[in-house]
């Protein structure tokens, strides 16, 4: 019997494949109790108690009339409503809210308010169908009475209204107090509506040609970024090479005994791109000197065996033998010798640039969209050369697709390092 209660007391069920452990546990609780009817809140985490049905007594509700203020025919309307709620104000009266429109006398449309494109009985007609409509000037101009007064547009009528309440505005306010004066600019919202209207009746034939040029203008952007980017690293290479240049007139000329000092006290700015960057060795323990030839991960495979090359064609040993002096002059060649083959790839770079301009010169000139390029950069009747931004009309096309060039990038490398 013992043996049954406990069967019976550790009785579980087995969640079923393929269902999650949050849906399963959203079917029973812990006491395996049945899932509520009626959603209810509860903050005692993440179990969910039942809802307590008949633990109060119902509110009673009434069957009611009520009245809409927001209308002034005094209709009567019924609804249900709780019966403690009986003689209260209808509770969506608060969204009644109306546009307060200014009235003028007589007496302020002569002395201020006086128009000539504008008479008083059109005016005093704008301002009811004001307050009727509340602003609202595209049913405004549809109401209006075009056959009794001038065919006016929604434009019209917002500047005639809106001026009259900034002259209102100015004439009964106190001195020394700060307005906010409404202001409508007609011939802006005029000319919205144009290009809006414009834009509307594109033909398929304009948008395509629109998303083409801007398509084109994003790569116009991006080469013009690429070209920055590349005149910036190649000043930093002039700079590293003028700087290691002084650097080395300076260690010439100064004594061997203010060389270390010279070193500690001043540390020429040199960008991390020109030539190689070393490690130092300055932890404690034994190191090798030949450790200090190793060349580190940050140079390529393509420079090392550029510069391995380069060594053996000026018939320098590639393993020295690793003295002070041999591993200092050893370290700063390989380091000159990388600053100048960054500086040929540069070179070959700007090469490769000049050649395909002038490639895509020679087409438009062919085109007849410009006249030809002499070796100075005039035309052969004295007016200065175009240059490629400033072509336009039927030149785009020219302009865009002609990219090919009589050299690629890997050619004149090889010519430049052949040379």
């Amino acid at each position: 019997q013992k043996k049954s209660k406990k069967s019976s007391e550790t009785l579980t069920f087995k969640r079923p494949e393929g269902m999650h452990r949050e849906v399963y546990a959203l079917l029973y609780s812990d006491k395996k109790d049945a899932p509520p009817l009626l959603p209810s809140d509860t903050t005692q985490g993440y179990r969910t108690v039942k809802a307590k049905l008949g633990s109060k007594k119902v509110r009673p509700w009434k069957w009611m009339p009520f009245t809409n203020p927001a209308r002034k025919d005094g209709a009567m309307f019924y609804h249900w409503r709780r019966a403690a709620e009986e003689g209260k104000d209808y509770p969506f009266a608060r969204f009644n809210k109306t546009v307060q429109v200014p009235v003028y006398s007589e007496q302020e449309y002569q002395m201020y308010l006086h128009d000539d494109a504008w008479t008083k009985a059109e005016t005093d007609h704008l301002f009811d169908l004001a307050r009727r409509f509340d602003l609202r000037f595209v049913v405004i101009h549809d109401r209006y009475d075009h056959q009794q007064f001038k065919k006016r547009s929604v434009e019209d009528l917002k500047e005639r209204y809106y001026h009259i309440c900034a002259k209102l505005a100015n004439i009964r306010a106190a001195p020394g107090t700060d307005l906010k004066i409404p202001v409508f600019d007609a011939g802006h919202e005029r000319r919205r509506k144009e290009q809006l209207e414009r834009l509307y009746n594109r033909t398929p034939e304009q948008v395509a040609e629109e998303e083409y040029l801007i398509q084109e203008l994003r790569k116009i952007e991006t080469r013009k970024k690429e070209r920055e980017k590349r005149t910036q690293d190649l000043q930093k290479l002039i700079t590293a090479a003028d700087t290691t240049t002084e650097q080395r007139r300076a260690e010439r000329k100064a004594p061997k005994k203010k060389l270390p000092q010279k070193k500690e006290t001043e540390k020429p700015a040199v960008p991390e791109t020109a030539g190689i960057k070393f490690p130092d060795f300055k932890s404690a323990g034994v190191t090798l000197r030949s450790q200090r030839m190793k060349l580190p991960s940050s140079v390529g495979q393509k420079k090392i065996k550029a510069l391995e090359q380069m060594l053996m064609e000026l018939g320098v040993d590639l393993n020295p033998m690793p003295t002070e002096e041999i591993v200092q002059m050893f370290n700063e060649l390989r380091s000159d010798l990388v600053l100048l083959y960054e500086l040929k790839q540069a070179f070959a770079n700007c090469e490769y640039e000049l050649q395909m301009l002038r490639h895509r010169y020679e087409a438009l000139a062919k085109a007849g969209s410009i006249g030809p390029l002499s070796a100075e950069g005039a035309h052969p009747d004295g007016q200065p050369g175009l240059g490629i931004e400033e072509v336009k009309g039927d030149a785009k096309d020219q302009i865009i697709d002609v990219v090919g060039a009589p050299l690629t990038p890997n050619s004149v490398r090889r010519k430049v390092a052949g040379a």
